[in-house]
C-alpha cells in the first residue's frame, strides 16, 4: 500500500498544539503515554458518540444502553477467566534490563514474520535465538517469556489484603452480561435484543504509546447482541456489514481500512471467531479499531456456573430454555477518533502559504460554524446579530483575534466547516458571507436566512 502522505508525529504536534489532545499532568512532567483531551478532542469525541448511539442504538429496536460500575465484584473476572488468562507475554533484556512485550518485539525487528499466529513457544524460540535484539542497548540476551497480568488490581475498604482486592475494568462487556437478566425482565425484550454501553476501561499495557492508539486507559463503545443458538454466523455476518457501514458513514477512507480474521492461535479464550477492521495510520501501517467476536455463550455460562443463578432464557414461541448466544461488536473510541483526524489531515499551498485543513465529516468537527466580525468594531454588532440566532442550533465559536485571513487559517486548521464573516455591510443588507472550509467558495447569505442554509448544508 502506497505511504501515507503525512507522518504520524506530524499529525499529532498538531493535535496537541492546536488543543485537541494534550500530555496529562504536564506541569508535574507527566505521566508515560497518558493523555488529556481538550476542548476540542472532547468535542469530536462526545460527536463520534453520539453518531455511535444514533447508528447503532436509537434507529434499531430492541437495543438497550446501560451504564455499568468500573469496579465490580472481583468473582466476575475469575469467572471469566480473566484472572488466569488475562496476560501478555514479557521479556526483559538481562543487559540493560529494558522491558519489551515478546511479540511487539518480534514484529519491530522481523515485520514479515505474522506473530498473531505465534504461540507463546515459538515466540520464546526465537528470542532465545539470538536473531532478536535489544532496542535500548543492542544485545541479544533476554529472560524467558512470561505471561503478564494486564488488569489493575486494587483494594476496597482500608485494609489492603487479598479479601478486598478488586480490579479495574479491563473491558466493559461484563458489566453488560451480568445484567442480561436485570434488562430482559424489565424491559420485556425478546430475542435477538443487545445490551450495550460506552465506558472506560482499563489495561495495565506494558509497552503503551503511539499517542492514543495504545494507553493504559481508554474509551470503549461496545455491544453483546443475544440472540438463539444456531444462528450465530447469521448475526456475525450482519454485524460486519453494519460496522464497515458505521466507519464509512463518519468519513473515514475505506482504501486504508481491511478487515482481518483471527488466526485460531490468536483467538480470545472466549471468542469462536474474530474480525477485526483494522486502519492503515500514518508511519505505524496497519491498526485494530475494532473486533467483531463470536462469543457464543461462554460468558453467560461462566457467570450462571459461578453466581448460582440462572441466566437462561425462556423462548416464548417454544417454551425451551436456553443460554443465547452472542455477537459482539467491540469498537475503541479513542483509536476510531485517531484514525479521523490522521485522516482528516491535510496540507495545501494557498497564495504562496501553506494552509493546514482538518478535512473532518462536518458533523464531527469541533465546531460547526465560526462567527468572525471583519473588525473589532464590529463586535458587539455582529455578537448581537448572530450568537443568540445561531449558537442554540448549531455549535458555534466567536473568534475576534487577528486579521480575517488568520482566522480562517486557524478555523480551517480545527477542521470548522464554515466561517461566517459579519463586515461593515451587514447591517445594511443583512447578510454575512459564508465561507466553505474545504473548497474555499466565499456566499453571501441573508442573515435570516442562516439557519436553514446551514441545516442544509450539514444534511449533505
Amino acid at each position: 500500500m502506497e505511504e501515507r502522505k503525512y507522518p504520524f508525529e506530524k499529525i499529532t504536534t498538531h493535535l496537541i498544539t492546536s488543543g485537541f489532545v494534550y500530555p496529562s499532568s504536564e506541569i508535574y512532567g507527566g505521566l508515560s503515554n497518558t493523555w488529556d483531551y481538550g476542548p476540542l478532542g472532547d468535542a469530536c469525541k462526545n460527536k463520534l458518540k453520539k453518531i455511535w448511539r444514533d447508528h447503532f442504538v436509537k434507529t434499531k429496536m430492541n437495543m438497550f444502553e446501560i451504564d455499568p460500575a468500573i469496579i465490580m465484584n472481583p468473582k466476575v473476572w475469575v469467572a471469566t477467566g480473566h484472572v488466569a488468562n488475562f496476560h501478555d507475554p514479557l521479556v526483559d533484556c538481562k543487559h540493560c534490563h529494558a522491558r519489551f512485550r515478546a511479540d511487539k518485539l518480534i514484529k519491530d525487528q522481523k515485520p514479515e514474520l505474522d506473530t498473531d499466529g505465534m504461540t507463546t513457544e515459538q515466540m520464546d524460540t526465537l528470542i532465545q535465538s539470538g536473531e532478536i535484539k535489544c532496542p535500548e542497548c543492542g544485545e541479544n540476551h533476554f529472560t524467558p517469556l512470561r505471561q503478564f497480568q494486564m488488569m489493575f488490581k486494587t483494594f476496597i475498604g482500608v485494609d489492603e489484603n487479598e479479601a478486598s482486592v478488586a480490579y479495574l475494568r479491563p473491558e466493559t462487556a461484563q458489566g453488560l452480561f451480568v445484567n442480561f437478566k436485570n434488562v430482559q425482565r424489565t424491559q420485556r425484550a425478546k430475542l435477538p435484543f443487545g445490551i450495550c454501553d460506552i465506558g472506560k476501561a482499563f489495561r495495565n499495557e506494558i509497552t503503551p504509546g503511539n499517542f492514543t492508539f495504545r494507553t493504559r486507559e481508554f474509551e470503549q463503545m461496545e455491544i453483546e447482541f443475544f440472540f438463539k443458538p444456531g444462528e450465530d454466523q447469521q448475526w456475525f455476518s450482519y454485524w460486519k456489514d453494519e460496522c464497515l457501514s458505521f466507519v464509512n458513514k463518519i468519513g473515514l477512507k475505506m482504501d486504508y481500512l481491511r478487515f482481518r480474521d483471527h488466526e485460531p492461535t490468536e483467538l480470545a479464550f472466549y471468542s469462536k471467531g474474530t474480525t477485526d477492521i483494522e486502519y492503515y495510520f500514518p508511519t505505524l501501517g496497519w491498526g485494530e479499531l475494532m473486533g467483531i467476536a463470536s462469543r457464543t455463550d461462554y460468558d453467560l455460562g461462566r457467570h450462571q456456573a459461578s453466581s448460582s443463578q440462572d441466566l437462561t432464557y425462556l423462548d416464548p414461541e417454544t417454551n425451551q430454555r436456553y443460554l443465547p448466544h452472542v455477537v459482539e461488536p467491540s469498537f475503541g473510541c479513542d483509536r476510531l477518533l485517531l484514525a479521523l483526524l490522521c485522516d482528516a489531515y491535510d496540507e495545501e499551498e494557498v497564495k504562496g502559504e501553506t494552509r493546514i485543513v482538518l478535512r473532518l465529516h462536518k458533523n464531527l468537527a469541533p465546531y460547526q460554524i465560526a462567527i468572525l466580525p471583519l473588525s473589532n468594531k464590529l463586535n458587539d454588532e455582529a455578537q448581537k446579530a448572530l450568537w443568540p440566532l445561531l449558537s442554540p442550533v448549531f455549535d458555534s465559536i466567536f473568534d475576534t483575534t487577528g486579521s480575517i485571513g488568520k482566522r480562517y487559517r486557524r478555523e480551517d486548521a480545527i477542521g470548522t466547516p464554515y466561517c461566517l464573516t459579519y463586515d461593515f455591510d451587514s447591517s445594511k443588507d443583512a447578510s454575512v458571507t459564508v465561507r466553505d472550509r474545504d473548497s474555499m467558495v466565499q456566499e453571501r447569505v441573508k442573515i435570516a436566512d442562516l439557519k436553514a442554509y446551514l441545516a442544509t448544508k450539514f444534511a449533505e
